[in-house]
């Protein structure tokens, strides 16, 4: 009885492998999709995380230039001085058309 019993749990134990096979193989297959399900984890959050940072730059940019344009406007509107004139609307056209760049990459979902 004893002796029936031993090929009958062998062929339980290989069973329970996935395909049956060496266990240390498939305990490496496991370990493999594992580490490559992990990897890919990795490099998805990886991607959201640039992708915030970016989204984060691009918006305190445009806060920023818009600043230094509604600081120019007042600059131009009371300056007499040429030189800060000048300098002053080149600011806002400068400032305006890059807002206009970073409104435009900035994705819909924000």
């Amino acid at each position: 009885m004893i002796r029936a019993a031993v090929p009958v749990a062998l062929v339980l134990t290989l069973g329970a492998c996935d395909g049956g096979g060496d266990p240390v193989q498939q305990a490496l297959r496991d370990t493999s999709a594992a580490n490559h399900a992990a990897a890919a984890r990795t490099t998805a959050e990886a991607e959201a995380l640039r992708q915030t940072a970016d989204q984060a730059y691009v918006a305190r940019m445009i806060t920023h230039h818009e600043s230094a344009v509604a600081t120019a406007r007042i600059a131009l509107r009371d300056s007499r001085d040429p030189e800060i004139r000048r300098m002053a609307q080149t600011v806002i056209d400068i400032r305006t058309r890059e807002i206009a760049e970073m409104k435009a990459w900035t994705p819909a979902t924000q």
